[in-house]
């Protein structure tokens, strides 16, 4: 079994900023398995689905966290608890501002990189080792501090940009359970989607 989390922050207010990437690439999730996050439990709302593998069939766990992002893992922790999911088997889908909107990044481990959601997993997992992708929502621009550039909102060229962006993060995650990280890092790594 696997969890696949995006990360964000679960008030209206939040939606489409750039800090709630994680959330809106689990949308994009749901729809691809014709799904509705409508269980609430773990402090998440959450839903499950199958999806095939070499292996065969293997239940996934997609959750958003409703703790708030510096708490994420209180979340994420008591879903893989309850489940006995491995660390190396939970998947996180996140904003990134170290690359330009539209990049993604696979990897499957490492530090949090001074993401707080990322900090709050690590600590409350203790580890690591759990594979991520990191979704490029672009850099601070100059004279803007960190909380506004993060729950700041998507200029209309760059939403239409992302929307093809959470696709691909979806599909990211997806591939990493069908056939592993390091193919999903050849696979996505380094990719940008275009403006039209």
């Amino acid at each position: 079994m696997y969890i696949i989390a995006g990360l964000g922050n679960p008030e209206k207010k939040y939606d489409g900023t750039r800090h709630n990437a994680g959330f809106e690439a689990l949308d994009e999730l749901m729809d691809h398995f014709n799904l509705k996050l409508k269980e609430n439990k773990f402090t998440a709302v959450c839903a499950s689905a199958f999806i095939d593998t070499e292996e065969g069939p293997e239940k996934v766990l997609l959750l958003k966290p409703l703790t708030y992002m510096n708490r994420s893992g209180d979340s994420i922790k008591a879903a893989a608890d309850y489940y006995k999911v491995p660390v190396e088997n939970i998947i996180v889908i996140y904003d990134d501002i170290s690359f330009p909107v539209g990049k993604l990044r696979v990897r499957g481990q490492g530090s949090a990189g001074g993401h707080n959601g990322i900090k709050s997993i690590i600590a409350r997992l203790g580890s690591e080792n759990f594979p991520r992708v990191r979704i490029g929502v672009g850099g601070l621009s100059e004279n803007e501090d960190m909380i506004s550039h993060v729950l700041g909102h998507f200029s209309a060229e760059d939403q239409a940009v992302m929307r093809e962006t959470y696709r691909a993060a979806g599909e990211a995650a997806l591939t990493i359970i069908k056939r592993g990280v390091p193919e999903a890092m050849n696979r996505f790594n380094g990719m940008v989607i275009a403006r039209a």
